[in-house]
C-alpha cells in the first residue's frame, strides 16, 4: 500500500506580504484605546471616590492629576476617548454599508485619525480657558 500523498495547503498571509493601510492602522488603534478606556475608567472611579471622600482623599487625587506624568495620562485618556468616539462613528458607517470604496474608506480614516488629535485639542483648551488659566 502507497503512503498517503502530502497536500501541498496555500500559506496564511502574513504582514510581510500585505501592504498597512491607515484603515489597518486605525483598526489596531480603536482596539487600542478601547483598552486604555477600560483602564482609564479607574481614574474616573478614583476621582469620584475621592470627591466623594472627603477633602483630604480629594487632595490626594489633585496632587497627582497636577502633576506633569498625572496631566500626561489625563491628556492620553482624553485623546484615547476622542480618537474611539470617532472610530466608532467610522465603524457606524462601515455597518450601515455605507464608505466601503477604498479612497472612501481612507477619507474617514485619516479624518478619525486628525480628528482624535484635533478634539482632544480642543477639549483641552477649553478647559484650560474655563480653569482661567489663560
Amino acid at each position: 500500500m502507497a503512503a498517503p500523498r502530502q497536500v501541498e495547503r496555500p500559506l496564511s498571509p502574513h504582514l510581510q506580504i500585505y501592504r498597512f493601510t491607515i484603515t489597518m492602522a486605525m483598526s489596531i488603534i480603536h482596539r487600542i484605546t478601547g483598552i486604555g478606556l477600560y483602564m482609564g475608567m479607574a481614574l474616573l472611579a478614583w476621582w469620584l471616590i475621592a470627591a466623594a471622600t472627603g477633602p483630604e482623599a480629594y487632595a490626594v487625587f489633585l496632587g497627582v492629576a497636577d502633576s506633569i506624568i498625572g496631566k500626561i495620562i489625563l491628556f492620553g485618556f482624553t485623546w484615547a476617548l476622542c480618537n474611539h468616539l470617532l472610530s466608532g462613528i467610522r465603524y457606524f458607517f462601515w455597518d450601515a454599508a455605507l464608505a466601503f470604496e477604498l479612497k472612501t474608506a481612507d477619507v474617514i480614516s485619516w479624518g478619525a485619525a486628525i480628528g482624535g488629535i484635533v478634539l482632544t485639542v480642543i477639549v483641552w483648551f477649553a478647559a484650560i480657558v474655563l480653569r482661567g488659566v489663560l
